[in-house]
């Protein structure tokens, strides 16, 4: 399905075909026309499907169409991070380029009271658009910055990994200060109960559309480690020491695990850095650009701010730990492959996390290949997971794996509840076309 098959209106449209944008993605296709009918909606999708797009072009085109306050805070867009915040921010200026008079600023934590400043000056000028994190949004709504009492479009992106941090409280703060008659938009990778209960506690009689979580890309070499802890150093030393490897990510649990990699990359003479939740917005913001101007090689990086890296030439992707959740593997080793290129994954499995890394295989359906170990690092645990145990040896070992049952049925797709179908195709029937003449173009999504 098209944009132009929405009734998005003509000045979004002609800023997706300048950013040669054409076809919708599966969540694009379910959620905008629903947001269009001004529906809660809730939407369980992975990153990287492009729900930025699903929920920012349908708000953008209302806002530009219809009779909102200009005076007024008309959308509220909150993220868990940083690094989100601004993947939005920057997302939300291509797509608005040609809608005049919408203004948008992001406010976000960790950084200096320079910036702090600025948001505050942007704010009280006025804006139609805030895309915030939980903490600095309150923080310039106790010092009066911030209005939300007229507020139109209510926007949670990533609410599992706002969750997970803590700050349920703070987005319950939040909304009690908005007006009663609001349209709330809900995004997760992940349905627990917890996103449920807030679900039920925010949104009113809301669209639930829910996307499988897509496996990796057939073109990404996947293969893993079974090792002890503190083999895993030894192992980086091996990899690093085989071949020069250029376009690196680490995926670390832990921010001291990203410091320690670090120190022994920098020993070994590799041009390396660090993202963790240490370093300042001026840090981090430096370190993204020489890493995607290609002045650093290895990039090694926790979870939380791995997700607002979004660079498409990364050749080789190291799992340090396994992710607990089989979704959040997917997004890990899905940095790598893109753009037609192929990709390497790594994944480091300790005695600890065979259970995880078993849930992963049966979610991928496939064995993932178990690489020996490098010579003089010893033998690695004894691989058990449901009772089958396998050894994964030092070089010149029997290499092995386990066999896992296979959910046959996968996950399903289940297509959004439309109420109003009748309604959504006469809107679409009556919304004017101008003839563009575009060109389909398949190589790129809009996030």
């Amino acid at each position: 399905m098209t944009f132009e098959e929405t009734y998005l209106n003509d000045n979004i449209l002609d800023a997706l075909y300048d950013m040669h944008f054409e076809e919708m993605t599966p969540i694009q296709e379910q959620c905008i026309p629903q947001i269009l009918d001004q529906h809660d909606l809730i939407g369980v999708a992975q990153t990287g499907t492009g729900k930025t797009a699903a929920y920012l072009l349908p708000i953008l085109s209302m806002l530009d169409d219809g009779d909102y306050p200009r005076d007024a805070v008309s959308c509220l867009i909150m993220a868990p991070t940083r690094e989100l915040a601004q993947q939005i921010d920057q997302a939300m200026q291509g797509f608005g380029y040609y809608l005049d008079g919408i203004s948008s600023v992001a406010v976000y934590g960790g950084n200096d009271g320079i910036r702090f400043d600025q948001e505050m000056k942007s704010l009280r000028m006025g804006a139609d658009v805030i895309i915030a994190t939980p903490g600095r949004l309150l923080s310039h709504i106790r010092m009066g910055h911030v209005d939300l009492s007229r507020l139109s479009f209510f926007v949670l992106d990533e609410a599992d990994r706002m969750l997970d941090m803590g700050f349920s409280d703070d987005i319950l703060s939040i909304a009690k200060m908005l007006p009663e008659s609001h349209q709330t938009i809900m995004f997760s990778a992940t349905m627990p109960d917890k996103i449920q209960q807030l679900a039920h506690t925010l949104l009113n009689n809301p669209v639930e559309v829910k996307i499988a979580v897509s496996k990796p890309a057939e073109k990404i070499q996947q293969s893993a480690y079974i090792c002890y802890e503190p083999q895993k150093l030894g192992i980086i030393r091996s990899l690093f020491k085989a071949g020069e490897l250029e376009r690196v990510i680490i995926f670390c649990s832990k921010k001291n695990k990203v410091k320690d990699i670090t120190r022994e990359l920098q020993r070994m003479n590799i041009n390396c850095a660090a993202m963790h939740s240490d370093l300042s917005q001026a840090e981090r913001d430096d370190v993204m650009y020489r890493f995607k101007a290609g002045q650093v090689s290895v990039l090694v990086a926790t979870d939380i701010v791995s997700r607002g890296i979004d660079i498409d030439d990364i050749l080789c992707v190291i799992n340090y730990d396994v992710p607990h959740d089989a979704e959040d593997y997917v997004h890990r080793i899905g940095r790598t492959a893109r753009a037609q290129r192929d990709g390497v994954a790594i994944t480091f499995v300790s005695e600890l996390d065979m259970r995880y890394f078993a849930d992963i295989e049966r979610f991928l359906e496939k064995e993932i290949q178990k690489t020996p170990l490098p010579d003089g690092l010893g033998d690695g645990p004894a691989f058990s997971v449901a009772g089958v145990r396998k050894q994964s040896r030092g070089r010149g070992g029997r290499q092995s794996g386990a066999r896992h049952s296979r959910n046959k049925g996968g996950r399903k797709n289940t297509s959004a509840k439309n109420n109003d179908n009748e309604n959504s195709n006469a809107k679409r029937s009556a919304h004017r076309r101008r003839p563009h003449g575009r060109k389909k173009s398949h190589d790129a999504t809009p996030e």
